[in-house]
């Protein structure tokens, strides 16, 4: 019997200690995960910048922040985020294309959530052609 309850004591042990740990996690709080250019003129490129919170205990540490496509390019801080300090994530699309666009960027860190989504849309319009002068 003693063992039994010895057992039980060592497991919930185990337990509380893993969801301590875990509320001890650093944690994102963005100020907008979607961002919308609205309509950008054609070959010039447009810059945002995603500012967040670690809203946890230990220090948030970006390890990659990954554009899923060629066209647009992040920055973002590379030192490890206090409690309570705030970070940036600089996201510059090249409006090459006269299209809507949808882009996804993926953060990758030690968060609690360790990847994270963040979205930039927009209307890319061809420019003017300029007047033929004959």
């Amino acid at each position: 019997m003693k063992k039994l309850i010895l057992m039980c004591a060592v497991v919930l042990g185990f337990v509380l200690n893993a969801s301590a740990q875990d509320n001890q996690k650093p944690e994102f709080k963005f100020n907008e995960e979607k961002h919308d250019f609205g309509k950008i003129p054609q070959g010039t490129p447009v810059t945002t910048v995603f500012t967040f919170v670690n809203v946890g205990v230990d220090p948030l540490i970006l390890t990659e922040v990954k554009p899923t496509c060629g066209c647009t390019i992040a920055d973002y801080t590379k030192t490890p985020v206090k409690q309570g300090a705030t970070g940036k994530i600089t996201i510059t699309y090249n409006a090459a294309v006269a299209a809507p666009f949808n882009k996804t960027i993926v953060v990758t860190s030690n968060a609690k959530t360790p990847q994270k989504y963040l979205n930039i849309i927009g209307e890319v319009v061809a420019k003017a052609a300029a007047p033929s002068t004959r």
